[in-house]
């Protein structure tokens, strides 16, 4: 075990390290259960709608928008959270929605396919 002293923005910590060998990693990440988060299908966007995207990764709180509903400009389509931020995702026209790519829960990262509106 080493000690070592890291400043970070003007704070000093101290870290301790230890020194590993290679079959103690594998024997490690044999042991870790893989677990696959659960991808919801996702509808196929429709051609000639206006697709709305995540502007930053982060998580779905809520959805409001619910396929073949009517939107204004501005209205809010769903809630992503994003450091600690609740962030509206707002209808960018008037429309229909035509899918919701989306749900509750959903982990997204910058420039997923959030709905589309037609």
């Amino acid at each position: 075990m080493k000690k070592y002293r890291v400043n970070v923005n003007g704070t000093a910590y101290e870290v301790e390290l230890e020194l590993v060998s290679e079959s103690e990693i594998k024997t490690a990440a044999a042991a870790a259960p893989a677990a696959a988060p659960a991808a919801a299908p996702a509808p196929a966007p429709v051609a000639g709608g206006h697709k709305v995207t995540s502007p930053m990764p982060g998580t779905i709180l809520s959805v409001a928008a619910v396929a073949g509903a009517a939107v204004k400009k501005g209205d809010v389509l769903m809630i992503l959270e994003a450091m600690k931020m609740e962030n509206e995702i707002l209808a960018p026209q008037d429309g229909t929605v035509a899918s919701v790519n989306v749900a509750k829960g959903s982990s997204v990262e910058s420039g997923t396919l959030l709905c589309v509106l037609n």
